[in-house]
């Protein structure tokens, strides 16, 4: 299912936060997210290193030309800093069972953008985005068994658990988003 290529990447604005295509002046802000012990213990389960921090950051772009969706990064409206990363990829995992050609939501944010919401500010822009521009049936998003914050946001969303993978040696659950086509 192809998209249409996106040249110039939208903006999204919520009450509190812009979210927006990665700049290389992101790197900074998105190394100590991926190398955040409290970040990467559930996603991974290892610090990133510069490299695949920069790799990723490529990655975030090339999803935008390639598949007309990707991730933003998410910055405080106030003053520009830098707080996390949000949006959706076909990252082509080897899991099993396949997630197919299924968008899968993803978000992670610094722990100074902890319990504040605004996951779930930047999460319901972004669903509200992919609701609106993408001709998909549903998103998903694969989570730890045991990392309640996630699964709470994600119930939050709308997800809602369909069944079990493996990936990289882990057993993780997997979630499933109908689109929604008018106002809930």
């Amino acid at each position: 299912m192809s998209q249409p290529l996106l040249t110039t990447l939208p903006t999204l604005v919520t009450e509190r936060l812009v979210l927006r295509g990665h700049t290389a002046d992101d790197f900074a802000g998105s190394l100590a997210l991926w190398t955040d012990p409290g970040v990467v213990r559930f996603i991974g389960g290892r610090a990133s290193s510069e490299h695949e921090v920069w790799q990723r950051l490529l990655r975030y772009r090339g999803m935008w030309a390639m598949l007309g969706f990707g991730y933003w990064a998410i910055t405080d409206r106030d003053n520009g800093r830098f707080l996390g990363e949000a949006g959706l990829a076909d990252l082509k995992r080897e899991i099993t069972p396949p997630l197919g050609s299924v968008p899968e939501s993803g978000w992670a944010l610094l722990p100074r953008a902890h319990g504040r919401g605004l996951g779930s500010e930047a999460m319901r822009a972004v669903l509200d985005w992919a609701d609106t521009q993408l001709d998909r049936p549903e998103t998903c998003c694969i989570i730890d068994p045991v990392n309640t914050a996630s699964i709470h946001l994600a119930d939050k969303l709308g997800y809602h658990a369909r069944h079990t993978a493996r990936l990289a040696g882990n057993e993780l659950t997997v979630f499933y988003r109908p689109r929604r086509t008018s106002a809930p």
